[in-house]
Order: C-alpha cells, then structure tokens, then sequence
C-alpha cells in the first residue's frame, strides 16, 4: 500500500517536470522552427519560380555566409573542401606541393614555397603566378583553385606559371607535407636559447618540449620564445606549452558560456621542464587566440617578460560542429579569460557602429586586474607587453601596405633585379631603396583612405544635400589636399618599419624562412632587446616586480 501512494506522488511530480521542461523547449525553439519554415518556403519559391535560372547551392551559400556575417569572424560555415583546410590547421599534415599559395581570381600566387618540397624542388619561387595547372585555366575556374595543387603522393601535376611576364611550365610530384608548430631553434649566445613558436597545431607543445629540452642540453640558461604573427590554433596545446614552463595543477585559463558544459577550467596536468630558466616571450599585433593564452598566462603568473607590440586581443574560442553532408560549422562557444580573471578580447561584435564595423573597445572601459606579484594588466585590447618596442608596432598605413601586397610585389622585384648579393647577413636597404618603394607605391597607385577622410566625405555628402556645399567647397578641399599631404608624411613617419617590413621579405627570397631566422638573430631589434634583458638578471626581475 505505501509503494503505491508513493508511485501515485511521485508520478505527477514526474509529469509536471516533463511538462514545464517540454513547455520550456517549445518556448525556446518555437520561432526557430517557425522562421526556418518560412524560410523552407521562401527558398522553394525562389528557385521554382524566379525568372532567372537560380544555383539552389549558391544561394544557400549566400544566405548562410549572410546570416553568419553579423555575428563574429570566427563562427563559419565550412563545406567539404573547407572542413579539410581546417584539418590541415589542426594537425599541420596534407599532400600537397609544399607551398603557402594565394588564391585570385585568375591565378595562384605562390606566396612562399617551403625549403626542399615539392614545389621547390621544382624551381617554384615567391611571386610565381599559377595560371593553368594541367589544362584548367585558373581565370575559367570557379571552385577554389587552390585544391587542384592538392592530391595522392608522389602523383604528378603539371602547372604553367608566369615569372616576370614570361611563361614557364614545371611538373611537380605531391609529397605528404608536414607542417611544423616549431619551424626554428637554435643558441643566441652561449646562455641564450631562441624559441620559434609559429602556430598551435597539435605538435606545439611537443616540439616546442623538444626545443627547449635541446636548447637545455647545448647549455641555454635563459630562453626566447618567439610568438610574433603566431595566430593562435588549439586551447589545449596552448595549456600545454604553459606547463612546460609552470608546475603541475596552475590554472592557466577559464572559458565561460551561456552553455554550463563549455564552462570550463584549464589547469597544467604534467610536471614541468624547467619552472625556474628565465623567459622573454615576443608578441607583435598578430600575435592572436593561443598566442594570447601564453603570453597572457606567462605574464599573469609573472613567469615572463612580454616584449614587443600589443597582440591581437582574440578571447573568443571556437568548437567545430559536423552538419550534414559532411559540412561543419565553426562556433563561437565562449571567451576565455588568462589566471588574473582578464578577457583581452579587443572588438565588440555585438555593438556594431553605424557601418555595421565591430566597434574597439575604448582603453577607458578596461578594468585592472593583478598579476600574481601585484603588478597590474588589464583587460580588453589583447595582451600589452611589458616592453613596448616602437618598430614592433603596425600602423594603418603599414597595415594597408601590407594588405594591398606591395611589400610582397616590391619584394619580388628586387629580388630579380638584385642576384648578386652573395651574403645575405650584410644585407642592408638603405635611404636609396626607401626611395624607390615610395616611387613604387605612388607608380602602382597606392591609395589608402584613412578614417579622417571617411568621416570628411560623409561630413560634405550631407553638405551637398543639405546645399551647403557652395560654402564649403574650397574649404572641402584645402582639407583633403592636407590630408593628402599627412598621408605622404605617415609614409616617412613609419620608415623604420617599412623598411623591417621589406627587409623581412627579401631576406626570404635568399634563403628561405630557416634563413631570415638565421638574419634575426644578429639583426632583429626584438631580438637583440629580449638578449639584453635576460643577460640582466636584475632588469628581468625589476619587470616582475
């Protein structure tokens, strides 16, 4: 009788849970259904009756790229070819022809071919411009191009390239390609060991354990750990390279979610290599996501010296979700904040201004947190270093010469018209070349319209349609001819970095990536400064004070 009347409560009480749980579901996910029902309906329509003939895949492909658009740069949508691009940048393996490509409408660029594979076996260089590989022709291609370079191992591919307006073809034969998250170490001095970390692949932290372990062996008592242009990659590689340097069960970074399963926390799981040997970790502004991690956790736990320029300021993580037909979608799930409870997350992409641009945060809303020894960082615009380096910095003119790829085009230029530099560590540009790459810029047409012009242009737009632009006319224009002038003198203003820029990228066409390493350790201003601050033992410290 007792186990009855207990049955007899307890299932009411079961179905009131289910019900209030259903009801919550139906609450939430009843406008999804209903707006993807309109939205079944509306595609239907569209591709049935439109006058035009319609592509079913490439309007859906618009749709979701649009719907994705307003809310981060790093939730997408990845179809097949593209969930493959992303295993390569998780594990660094592909068969391929051993090359950094870029893709354009009517050709490849090969942007960097990797020392002794296949691409430059074949007498493939930077700056070479694919236009048919077998007899595809790039320009009539209108899937990415990129994967016909792709295939088995030690199949062959034919291409046909322009080198300085003449026509070659080559045959190269794909290999497996392996990526390393540790391109470079090597000794600095007899004390001093030098760390590149360039990507957080799933090799990271071991070959970079490897690195330091050597380094150790030829005697360093005092490291660089190189993470200038490092954009980030696994969370976990990132936990795992800060245990090499921190003991066992530090908390290195918290994520947090509107979902309770995604909020987690990370702590070292391993003992460590060596918790003691002094560190100098680089950054620069595309330092960024795992980059961040380490050198934020590093400077939290007053474990090192962050030198170089502020980094990117990414403190969103991303998880893949498998869709249908082998297509996935990337995600934002959460923010991570470094051990001092800091997000140096630097846009906002939820308060968008007029123009629909990811607003910055403003320095005034940062918040201070403490390091571990008291000393304050704060949140908000990515990780600032404790040693600001000048020529670090990118500017926006810098940025703008850099994206409209007239350092590499420069690059490519002098190259060929410079084959007799038989030892590249005298290499050297001088006022002469700064010169000439001005003359390059203004002879290729240059333009670069700053955010002063953008508001000025608006400001008269509004003026002509008001019909007050009579008024203003001759004033209108006194200003865009100085603005015109400030930009000329920007040029000149970031000389010194301009001219690191091309150095950079011409050092490379001699002697590869390996090589412009191998440049850095007796050129690089970064380099020489992080030297200088180990082999003092009170300065380094005097930082983490």
């Amino acid at each position: 009788m007792k186990t009855r009347l207990k049955k007899i409560i307890i299932i009411p009480a079961l179905a009131i849970i289910v019900f209030f749980t259903s009801s919550a579901f139906q609450n939430d996910f009843f406008e999804i259904s209903k707006q993807i029902e309109i939205f079944t309906t509306l595609y239907k329509e569209i591709n049935m009756n439109y006058v035009d003939e319609t592509n079913p895949a490439d309007l859906m492909d618009t749709a979701i790229k649009s719907m994705l658009k307003d809310l981060d740069p790093y939730t997408n949508f990845y179809n097949e070819q593209d969930v493959e691009a992303e295993r390569i940048r998780r594990t660094g393996d592909y068969t391929g022809i051993g090359a950094k490509v870029r893709t354009l409408k009517d050709k490849l660029v090969i942007v960097e071919p990797y020392k002794d594979y296949p691409a430059d076996k074949a007498g493939l260089k930077a700056g070479d411009e694919i236009i048919k590989v077998e007899d595809v022709v790039i320009a009539t291609y209108k899937d990415d191009a990129g994967n016909l370079l792709n295939g088995t191992p030690n199949s062959l591919v034919e291409v046909t390239y322009l080198r300085q307006g003449k026509e070659f073809k080559t045959s190269i034969k794909r290999s497996e390609i392996e990526i390393d998250a540790v391109p470079y170490f090597s000794m600095i001095n007899d004390k001093t060991g030098y760390i590149v970390l360039s990507t957080f692949n799933n090799k990271a932290s071991s070959q970079t354990a490897y690195a330091l372990k050597d380094l150790k062996a030829q005697g360093a008592q005092r490291i660089i750990l190189d993470l200038r242009s490092n954009p980030g990659g696994l969370l976990h590689e990132a936990v795992n390279v800060v245990n090499l340097f921190v003991p066992k069960g530090q908390l290195v970074v918290t994520t947090k979610s509107k979902v309770k399963k995604y909020n987690r926390t990370y702590y070292t799981q391993k003992d460590p290599i060596d918790t003691e040997i002094p560190i100098v970790v680089l950054i620069n502004g595309s330092s960024a996501s795992a980059s961040e991690i380490v050198s934020g956790s590093f400077q939290d736990l007053d474990r090192a010296v962050v030198l170089g320029s502020r980094s990117f300021g990414k403190g969103l993580v991303q998880r893949p979700k498998p869709l249908a037909y082998g297509t996935q979608l990337k995600i934002t799930i959460s923010r991570y904040y470094t051990p001092s409870g800091r997000c140096i997350q630097s846009l906002d992409y939820w308060n968008r201004d007029d123009e629909g641009n990811a607003v910055r945060i403003d320095s005034k809303e940062y918040h201070e947190f403490k390091t571990k020894n008291g000393r304050p960082v704060f949140d908000g615009g990515g990780v600032l270093p404790d040693e600001t380096i000048e020529i670090s910095e990118n500017s926006a003119i810098t940025d703008a010469i850099l994206n409209d790829y007239f350092i590499f085009d420069y690059a490519t230029n002098y190259y060929y018209n410079h084959q007799n530099i038989t030892d590249i560590n005298d290499f050297e540009l001088k006022d002469s070349d700064f010169k000439n790459f001005k003359d390059y810029l203004n002879t290729n047409n240059f333009s670069f319209v700053t955010e002063t012009e953008k508001s000025l242009n608006s400001v008269y737009e509004n003026a002509v349609k008001e019909e007050l632009d009579d008024n203003i006319q001759a004033d209108y224009n006194t200003l865009l001819k100085n603005l015109k002038n400030s930009k000329e003198l920007a040029v000149n203003e970031n000389k010194d970095k301009i001219l690191s820029l091309l150095t950079d990228e011409i050092v490379k066409r001699y002697v590869y990536r390996e090589g412009l390493y191998d440049f850095y350790l007796n050129h690089n201003p970064e380099i020489k400064k992080a030297t200088e601050i180990l082999s003092n033992p009170t300065k380094y410290k005097d930082y983490l004070r």
